[in-house]
């Protein structure tokens, strides 16, 4: 490998790191807003500006809440969901560029079915045991889709022409 693309690499790598950090760090300073988030965002938006690259992004963010929190049955979990997420934004991005509106739809969608998704692995305790999961979450999954809803509404465009921005002018 020639010094240019060990160089290319290298930011690559530090950049991965970099945006991982900046989520875990944005989603401690809005923890104590119930639900609230700032992830479901800035997936979406690493997604649709380094395609592929977001899962680098998602699982140094996955192993940094496993760092920080333990890791449990709940961040089995983060290692589907995060990646599903990016996946149906990687597909949704493929159309004809979708509106503000779609992508902030979309987003709310996406916080509405979490908890649906995290009862997944409860199923192991049978049916009932991911049914009442679920079910006890649906207050927090409507404050989930709301926020999300909002929060891509307002900052997804100016997230993703500074993220495009940096990425071209840093040879991505």
């Amino acid at each position: 490998m020639d010094r240019k693309n060990v160089r290319t690499a290298s930011r690559r790598v530090v950049l991965c790191a970099l945006l991982a950090a900046v989520m875990t760090a944005l989603k401690e300073v809005m923890s104590f807003l119930p639900n609230i988030e700032p992830v479901s965002l800035l997936i979406m938006v690493y997604a649709r500006v380094f395609r592929n690259n977001v899962f680098y992004i998602i699982y140094t963010f996955v192993l940094l809440e496993g760092l920080l929190y333990g890791f449990h049955l709940w961040w089995v979990t983060y290692l589907y969901i995060w990646a599903l997420w990016a996946l149906a934004v990687l597909l949704l991005s493929r159309r004809k560029e979708p509106s503000p509106l779609v992508w902030a739809v979309a987003c709310g969608a996406f916080g509405l079915g979490f908890g649906a998704l995290d009862a997944l692995p409860y199923l192991a305790g049978g049916p009932m045991a991911a049914v009442s999961r679920w079910l006890t979450g649906i207050p927090f999954d409507v404050l989930h889709g709301v926020g999300n809803f909002f929060l891509a509404l307002a900052l997804e465009q100016p997230l993703y022409r500074a993220l495009a921005r940096a990425r071209d002018r840093t040879g991505w």
